[in-house]
């Protein structure tokens, strides 16, 4: 039947047996697949959590900049110690930049992301002021204390002890 130069046909539904391998339902392919998979064991999908940045030490760097500057009279010996080291061209580049420049520092991991505004002087500074306003708050609570001990004991009539003449009040 046509109309507006569209056909319409109704799907033709193959039963299980004159289906071709491609056209198994999915319970047919999950059957399948248990009874030729069942010998292999299954691989552990445990995954590390946190991928880790490698850092490499000044020496290290040195030494595979030596060892590269040594291999490049040889061809593809380069490339060779870079497969063995697990490195990448840009890391030579890198550290030969850093040490054209004389920066035996830079040579050296450093911290990634943004510098601290605050420097440790000014951290140390801020927690000593807060030690020292907790502490005069406690003495003044204590002097308090001591205060009304004192009114308390003279209302009662208890002596009080003489002060220590070399004793600073």
């Amino acid at each position: 039947m046509k109309s507006n130069g569209i056909t319409s046909a109704a799907p033709t539904v193959l039963p299980a047996a004159e289906r071709r391998e491609a056209e198994r339902s999915e319970g047919d392919r999950s059957a399948a697949a248990g009874k030729t998979v069942a010998a292999l064991p299954r691989p552990d999908p445990e995954v590390v959590a946190t991928a880790k940045r490698r850092t490499f030490t000044a020496g290290y760097k040195q030494r595979i900049l030596g060892e590269a500057d040594a291999a490049s009279a040889q061809p593809g010996a380069i490339g060779a110690l870079l497969r063995r080291e697990g490195l990448y061209s840009s890391h030579l580049v890198t550290w030969r930049r850093e040490r054209q420049a004389g920066i035996l520092k830079g040579l050296s991991p450093q911290r990634r992301g943004p510098k601290s505004k605050r420097s440790p002087m000014e951290e140390e500074n801020q927690k000593l002021r807060r030690d020292n306003q907790r502490l005069t708050e406690e003495l003044r609570k204590a002097e308090i204390v001591i205060d009304v001990q004192k009114k308390v004991g003279a209302l009662l009539g208890w002596p009080l002890p003489k002060a220590d003449p070399e004793e600073k009040p």
